[in-house]
């Protein structure tokens, strides 16, 4: 007979901070805790995830922990085999890359096959950098949709660009988007010379780090002072019409 869910456990999805900073203004001590604890982590890169690990502190020592990598590319058969270890009892925890575990990032099917196997699912308090743009950019917070990433292509870049610009108008909603760090600066030069003059637009970038900084004003000032590069700064783009 199956074991019910009490017999089963739990899956942590963890939090990441948005940039490594020696004092921890980001995440509670009850998550540092629970993370301290686990010994099955599913991550997108060990590395990295090692990184955190040490950052965190006191945690499992690292060759006792069992990693399982899922990122974009990882077939749905291989993350089945993920949940193996819930079944039997083990917590485990799905930690991100930077911010919040499946939020433009991969591990929903992990979800949903956790969810269908009874297995108790359990979301941890930490930064988003969409939600944290959103708060600092003075949009609307009522109604708002996030876009990922836009195309590679230029040419469809900046008729996504138009496209958001034209939803926010007709709706009054938020329109949220990023960028790989490197394509930053020509992005926010195509947001400028493409939307209107009275649209508003954010950049809000380096968030919860010392070097933060959230520009948010009319595309009409934007022009005036395009405000210094954010090549290579990780960064969240918003558009209000």
């Amino acid at each position: 007979m199956a074991a019910d869910k009490s017999e089963k456990g739990t899956l942590y999805l963890i939090p990441n901070t948005l940039g490594k900073t020696p004092e921890n203004n980001t995440i509670p001590e009850y998550v540092l805790n629970i993370i301290r604890k686990l010994d099955v982590l599913i991550v997108e890169n060990v590395q990295t995830t090692s990184r955190y690990l040490q950052w965190v502190g006191e945690t499992i020592p690292e060759y006792e922990i069992d990693f399982f990598l899922l990122n974009k590319k990882t077939p749905v058969q291989e993350i089945i085999s993920f949940i193996s270890p819930l079944k039997q009892g083990k917590d485990a925890g799905l930690i991100s890359e930077a911010g919040c575990p499946v939020v433009a990032d991969p591990g929903s099917e992990l979800i949903k096959l956790a969810h269908d196997n009874d297995i108790n699912v359990s979301p941890l308090v930490g930064p988003s950098s969409i939600l944290l743009a959103l708060m600092g950019s003075g949009f609307n917070g009522q109604q708002f949709s996030f876009h990922g990433y836009l195309p590679i292509n230029k040419n469809k870049r900046q008729s996504a660009i138009v496209d958001l610009e034209n939803e926010s108008r007709k709706k009054g909603s938020t329109q949220i988007f990023m960028e790989a760090p490197h394509r930053n600066d020509a992005v926010k030069k195509d947001v400028i010379r493409l939307c209107q003059p009275q649209t508003r637009f954010c950049t809000a970038t380096n968030l919860t780090l010392p070097q933060e900084d959230i520009r948010s004003q009319k595309i009409s000032e934007w022009r005036k002072n395009t405000g210094p590069s954010i090549h290579k700064e990780p960064t969240i783009f918003l558009i209000h019409a």
